[in-house]
């Protein structure tokens, strides 16, 4: 390789390499039943506990220091839902059972692809591979093992474990470091503007990649990313013109 040439891939995780949002609706309707059949709600109401569940994890705040596991916060994100929708939560391991319900589901469904599989393998031949992502250590962790993914990457970073995430430049700078290359050197592939685009443009790498399958535009004042594809299967036409 030549001084220009990429070294090495950073891949962010969910619905980068795994549809993280297919496989959490179908845990959600798995739960819905659940619901139904405890509770004898309509679908209405099974509707509203379960979107005030995805808003309580869209806006969580998660304290390992504070004593509780992120399972016994999660079980209180259903409990409130619950209790917020229709004013108890008659049954006191129904809340629990919501949640691992959701949690298992989630995971028996989550995979990466014989496609993205093959990717991997064929890129690995070629360049160092490290996947990156945001997210709490045992909820990162226990998704890397459910779709046995570590054998692709030569690191696995989880956000949780450091004091900055994406899109701070210190993660990168670790990834960097932990892999021997530099931030020109580097590619960052991921389907969030905010912190993997964004990210990858404060650490000053060769390129970032947005997986964009849903197609969207840009949003006005958004990190520009240098490549645009639906989805990782192409990153090797991304890649070729980087040569």
């Amino acid at each position: 390789m030549d001084g220009n040439a990429v070294k090495a891939i950073l891949f962010d995780l969910d619905n980068t390499l795994i549809e993280t949002s297919r496989a959490g609706g179908q845990a959600i309707q798995k739960t819905s039943d659940l619901l139904k059949t405890t509770l004898a709600l309509d679908d209405d109401t099974i509707i509203s506990i379960c979107n005030k569940f995805k808003q309580k994890l869209l806006h969580e705040s998660f304290d390992p220091a504070a004593g509780r596991s992120i399972d016994e916060v999660r079980v209180v994100h259903w409990e409130e839902s619950i209790k917020e929708t229709v004013g108890s939560c008659s049954t006191p391991s129904l809340a629990a059972q919501c949640y691992y319900m959701w949690k298992n589901s989630r995971l028996e469904v989550l995979s990466l692809s014989p496609e993205i599989c093959d990717l991997l393998k064929q890129l690995r031949g070629r360049y160092k591979l490290l996947l990156l992502t945001n997210g709490e250590t045992q909820t990162q962790r226990e998704k890397v093992e459910a779709v046995g993914c570590e054998e692709f990457f030569d690191a696995i970073v989880v956000g949780g474990e450091h004091a900055e995430q994406k899109p701070f430049p210190s993660i990168f700078r670790l990834c960097f470091n932990m892999l021997g290359v530099e931030a020109q050197d580097c590619v960052m592939v991921g389907d969030s503007l905010d912190t993997d685009i964004q990210g990858g443009f404060n650490a000053e790498v060769r390129a970032t990649v947005w997986i964009n399958s849903a197609e969207r535009a840009v949003p006005d004042g958004s990190v520009k990313p240098d490549y645009t594809i639906p989805t990782v299967l192409q990153l090797s036409d991304v890649l070729a013109k980087l040569k």
